[in-house]
C-alpha cells in the first residue's frame, strides 16, 4: 500500500532528463560510474515521483534523503552501462565499487543532500539499528534467565526505547499525518514512520539517554558492517 493516495504519474521534468542523459554520456565516456552516478544525484532536483504505479519518496519527511532509492532509479536508466556485480553490491548491500571519503561524498551530491543524507543515516538507518539492538538485548535477558524469547520481542523492544507500543506509536503516527489505518504498511511509509520516531525519542528523551541510545545503535551498525557517515562510504 501507499501511505498517500496515489496521483498520475508525470513526465520527468527537462531538468531530470538532462541528469539522465548525462549520467548515461559520463560513463559511456570513460568517467567510473559511481562517480557519474553521485555527481547525478547531486543535480537531481526532483524529491518524489510515480513510476510504473511504484511511488518513489527520495526525501523522507521532507528532510531524510534515502540517496539509494535515487541511485535505484538512475541505475535502472543506465543500467546496461554498469557492472551487474556492482551495481547488485551497491543498491543491495550498500556496498559501493569504490570507497570515497564522506568529504568526496559531500563534494559529489552536495552540501544540502548531503545534509539530508545525515537525517536519512541517523533518522532511518541508525533508529532501525537501535531497534534491533534493543531485540539483541532482550533476547539476551531472556536466554539469561532460561526464557524463550517469545513473540513480543519488537513490543517490548518499542517500549523499551519510546515508552509506547508499535502499533500504539504507529496509530499516532498516521493520526497525525492524516494517514488511513490499515492492517499493512508499505515502505515507503515504514521509512516514514521510522523517522518519525526518530523525531519523538528526540522529544521525549533527555539527552544523556538519546546519545547513549545513539551509541548503542552506531556500535549495532559498526558490528554489522555498515559505515557511519565519518567513516568511508
Amino acid at each position: 500500500m501507499n501511505a498517500n493516495p496515489s496521483t498520475n504519474p508525470s513526465p520527468p521534468a527537462p531538468v531530470e532528463n538532462e541528469v539522465i542523459r548525462r549520467l548515461r554520456q559520463d560513463i559511456a565516456g570513460g568517467k567510473h560510474w559511481y562517480i557519474a552516478l553521485l555527481e547525478a544525484i547531486g543535480r537531481w532536483q526532483t524529491d518524489e515521483e510515480e513510476i510504473d504505479g511504484r511511488r518513489y519518496r527520495y526525501l523522507i519527511g521532507g528532510e531524510a534523503f534515502d540517496w539509494l532509492l535515487l541511485a535505484e532509479k538512475l541505475c535502472r536508466a543506465v543500467d546496461s552501462l554498469l557492472p551487474e556485480d556492482e551495481k547488485t553490491a551497491l543498491l543491495f548491500h550498500g556496498k559501493p565499487p569504490i570507497e570515497l571519503g564522506a568529504n568526496k561524498f559531500k563534494e559529489l551530491i552536495g552540501d544540502t543532500r548531503y545534509k539530508q543524507y545525515l537525517n536519512y543515516f541517523y533518522g532511518i538507518t541508525a533508529e532501525e539499528a537501535l531497534l534491533q539492538a534493543v531485540e539483541e538485548e532482550i533476547r539476551k535477558e531472556r536466554r539469561a534467565l532460561g526464557r524463550s524469547s517469545g513473540q513480543d520481542i519488537t513490543d517490548k523492544a518499542y517500549h523499551r526505547i519510546y515508552g509506547s507500543g508499535q502499533q500504539e506509536l504507529l496509530n499516532d503516527f498516521r493520526k497525525q499525518k492524516g494517514y488511513p489505518r490499515r492492517r499493512s504498511i508499505s515502505l515507503t511509509e515504514l521509512k516514514e514512520f521510522t523517522y518519525w520516531l526518530f523525531n519523538y525519542r528526540l522529544l521525549h528523551c533527555d539527552k544523556a539517554r538519546v546519545a547513549s541510545d545513539t551509541r548503542k545503535a552506531l556500535k549495532w551498525l559498526n558490528n554489522n558492517a555498515v559505515s557511519a557517515p565519518d567513516r568511508n562510504i
